[in-house]
């Protein structure tokens, strides 16, 4: 709950246009959530969508290209990617466990990892998040 809250108050601090909330991710209003998003559920637009992969479809029908944060053989680290100002972007933030689901996976344009060098290889999602929403409002400015 608390993952989904801090999502909600960093797509506030960086104006994110909307929060699609897939599968079993928890939804507003939940009192966990609320807690930990300060009010970003009231000023950040959000919907729930069960499956995943309608929302692909339905991103990319509306001209987004879609970017999953996701370690794999192909991902390209967010520091080497290369973010255009004339394009519309969907981040695609996978579960905190499993991260996106292998259905989803051959359905998304582009991946990309953030760099890390502990042993761990791996961030809460809200963390990652807030980083991936960092370096789109950097570029995108």
């Amino acid at each position: 709950m608390h993952n989904v809250g801090a999502t909600f108050r960093t797509a506030d601090a960086f104006l994110i246009q909307k929060i699609i909330l897939c599968g079993i991710t928890p939804q507003p209003p939940h009192r966990e959530i609320h807690k930990a998003a300060l009010g970003a559920t009231e000023s950040v637009d959000w919907d729930y969508e069960s499956d995943i992969n309608t929302v692909i479809t339905d991103l990319k029908s509306q001209g987004f290209e879609v970017v999953g944060i996701e370690q794999t053989t192909n991902s390209e680290m967010i520091t080497d990617f290369s973010i255009d100002k004339s394009k519309k972007y969907a981040v695609i933030l996978g579960n905190e466990v499993e991260g996106i689901s292998d259905e989803a996976l051959p359905h998304i344009d582009s991946f990309i990892e953030i760099p890390q060098l502990g042993t761990k290889h791996s961030l809460n999602v809200s963390v990652c998040g807030g980083i991936v929403m960092w370096e789109f409002a950097k570029a995108l400015k």
